[in-house]
């Protein structure tokens, strides 16, 4: 349903003359993240990170397929992710869909500090966040950088007992993307 409404917006959004110079597209993009508990540290990372931001309107909507993480220490940790935590067959999108609270210009090359408002739905569970972000333009490039903490227990993810020491219940986050107008 998510994946439908991005692609939807996606759709909206270039296809519409009038604002068409004022949306970014992602090119590249990336999400990693880090879970350090008492005995032992957990990476990965994604790199399909898909995306869109309208200026004009100061809208956006990011989406990842959770299964496209990659780095795990082993297979089976990776595998116990997919399927017991992020039970990935029911919920395959992780998204976050919002406005750009600040009403700044982003026409022009500089460094922004921006704050995101808008539904992070990791889980099939939807929280409310705000998550702030530097963005840079320069040359027709827009580059966004994104640090935040996703607490396990707001989206409904459960640690057994027998894994506590071994799974962070706070799980730190980078966002970075290249993103390019709509031509």
């Amino acid at each position: 349903m998510i994946r439908l409404l991005i692609i939807s917006f996606i759709v909206f959004i270039t296809t519409s003359f009038d604002i068409e110079e004022s949306v970014w597209i992602i090119q590249t993009g990336q999400i990693h993240f880090r879970s350090e508990a008492p005995l032992e540290v957990i990476e990965a990372t994604s790199k399909e990170l898909k995306g869109v931001i309208d200026t004009k309107n100061r809208t956006f909507a990011f989406t990842i397929d959770v299964k496209s993480f990659n780095g795990f220490n082993n297979l089976l940790q990776q595998t116990h992710f997919y399927e017991n935590y992020m039970e990935s067959v029911e919920h395959q999108q992780a998204s976050f869909t919002g406005k750009i609270i600040e009403k700044t210009v982003l026409s022009k090359d500089g460094v922004y500090t921006l704050r995101a408002k808008g539904k992070l739905k990791i889980h099939g569970v939807e929280q409310e966040r705000i998550i702030k972000s530097q963005v840079a333009i320069k040359d027709g490039t827009l580059q966004l950088r994104a640090f935040f903490t996703i607490f396990l227990v707001e989206h409904d993810i459960s640690i057994p007992k027998i894994v506590h020491q071994k799974i962070a219940e706070e799980i730190q986050v980078r966002v970075e993307a290249a993103l390019e107008k709509n031509r």
